[in-house]
C-alpha cells in the first residue's frame, strides 16, 4: 500500500506538471509532458501498478479539478495521451439562441467569444482555461488519484496472494509492530507474521530472511492483508514436501500432522507403493531430510509414523518412540483408550510435560491414558 508521503513526493508533482503544462509555451509544455510520462512509468515500475491504471486515475483527478471551472455539471472530456505529450480538457456544448440547459448549451454571444465563426445549432468545444488550474487544483484532485492507485494496488495484492494459500514464501523482516507482530516484505508487499504464529523459542532481528506459509488472504476496508505462519501444521507439511521428493511426487501421502510448535510434532504418512518405505523416505539417509526440517523449526522434534486405519495399530505408532505393549478401548462412545507400557517406557510414552501422549491423542482424536504393566 502506498504511504501518504509517496503521494506527495510522486503523484502530487505529476498533477502539478500536467496543470503547469497547460499554461506553458509550446516548447516548455512538451518538455513537461515528457516528464509526466517518465514519472508515470517510474511510479508504475516502483509500485507494480499498470501505467493504464495511473493514467485513468490522473484523468479522474483532472475531471475533479476541472469541475471547479465547469460549474453547471457539464460533461467533461479528457484527451490525455502522456506517451505522446498530448493533453486537452474540454466540454462540448450546443449553441442555442436561448440556452435552457447550461450543462449542454451555450448562447451565441458566449460562443463567439471562443470562436468567431460560431453559428446557431452547431456544437462548440470549450477548452479549460490554463489559468484556472495550478497547484490548488492539483491539491484538490490528489485524493482521486490516491484512491484509484490504492484500489489498484489492493486488488493486485489480493489477486497475487489468494492463489498462494498454503504455499511457503520467504520475506525480509522490515519492522516490529507494538504488539510484537512482524511485518515481512515480499516482492515489495507487506505481509503479516503475527507474534502467536512464530515459534516460541526463536528470535528474529530486522533484515532477517524469514520463511512462513500463507494461511490467510483477507479483504477488508483497509485493503487486503496477507497473513503467514510458522507454527501452522501446513508449514511443516510444505517443508516435508520440499525435502522429500516422494511426497512432492505423490508417492507418499501425509495423512495428518499435529504440532506443539517449537517442541514436538507427529506426522502420519502412508503409501500405496510396495517398494517405498514411507518412514525411511521422510527421515532420509542418516536422518538428513528430517534434520534439515528440524533445523528450520528451531530443533522441533518430528516423529514420522505410519498411518493405519486400525485404531489400535495407529495408537501404538502414534505413541512412538515409546514401545507399547497393548492398546484397547476403555469407552468407544467417549473415545477413551488405554495404552499399556512397561515401566521403563512409561515416561517416554508420557513425554516431556505430557507432550507425547497429548499429541498422540490429538492424532487419533481420542483421549489416551497411559498405564504401566
Amino acid at each position: 500500500m502506498l504511504a501518504p508521503l509517496l503521494y506527495h513526493l510522486i503523484l502530487f508533482p505529476i498533477l502539478v506538471i500536467i496543470f503547469d503544462s497547460l499554461s506553458s509555451s509550446p516548447s516548455e509544455a512538451t518538455k513537461m509532458k515528457v516528464k509526466v510520462w517518465n514519472t508515470i512509468q517510474q511510479l508504475s515500475k516502483e509500485r507494480g501498478v499498470e501505467t493504464e491504471v495511473i493514467v485513468k486515475a490522473i484523468e479522474e483527478s483532472l475531471k475533479v479539478a476541472s469541475s471547479k471551472y465547469f460549474s453547471h455539471n457539464e460533461k467533461i472530456n479528457i484527451f490525455f495521451r502522456p506517451e505522446k505529450g498530448e493533453l486537452r480538457v474540454f466540454a462540448v456544448k450546443k449553441i442555442a439562441e436561448k440556452p435552457q440547459y447550461l450543462a449542454h448549451e451555450i448562447s451565441l454571444v458566449e460562443a463567439k467569444k471562443i470562436d468567431r465563426n460560431a453559428k446557431l445549432g452547431n456544437e462548440i468545444e470549450i477548452d479549460l482555461p490554463s489559468e484556472t488550474l495550478g497547484r490548488i487544483a492539483a491539491q484538490a484532485a490528489k485524493q482521486v488519484i490516491f484512491q484509484k492507485v490504492r484500489d489498484a494496488e489492493q486488488e493486485k495484492i489480493y489477486t497475487l496472494f489468494s492463489p498462494r494459500l498454503g504455499e511457503i514464501l520467504t520475506g525480509v523482516l522490515r519492522r516490529f509492530e507494538k504488539n510484537q507482530n512482524m511485518i515481512l516484505e515480499v516482492n515489495k508487499i507487506d505481509v503479516l507474521l503475527p507474534y502467536r504464529e512464530k515459534l516460541w523459542n526463536e528470535e528474529f532481528k530486522i533484515g532477517d530472511r524469514v520463511k512462513a506459509v500463507v494461511t490467510q488472504v483477507l479483504k477488508g476496508s483497509e485493503g487486503p492483508q496477507v497473513i503467514v505462519s510458522r507454527s501452522d501444521p501446513k508449514f511443516l507439511a510444505k517443508l516435508l514436501e520440499s525435502e522429500v521428493p516422494e511426497i512432492a511426487e505423490g508417492n507418499i501421502e501425509i495423512k495428518d500432522i499435529v504440532r506443539q510448535p517449537g517442541d514436538r510434532a507427529k506426522v502420519a504418512v502412508v503409501t500405496k507403493e510396495k517398494d517405498i518405505d514411507p518412514i525411511g523416505a521422510c527421515i532420509g539417509i542418516k536422518g538428513n531430510r528430517i534434520l534439515a526440517i528440524s533445523k528450520e523449526l528451531q530443533g522441533e522434534k518430528i516423529d514420522i509414523i505410519e498411518w493405519s486405519s486400525n485404531p489400535v495399530s495407529y495408537a501404538k505408532a502414534a505413541l512412538s518412540p515409546a514401545k507399547v505393549a497393548n492398546v484397547y478401548f476403555l469407552d468407544k462412545k467417549d473415545n477413551l483408550m488405554e495404552a499399556v507400557v512397561s515401566k521403563d517406557q512409561f515416561s517416554l510414552a508420557i513425554g516431556k510435560k505430557g507432550a507425547n501422549v497429548r499429541l498422540a491423542s490429538r492424532l487419533l482424536g481420542c483421549k489416551i491414558e497411559i498405564k504401566q504393566e
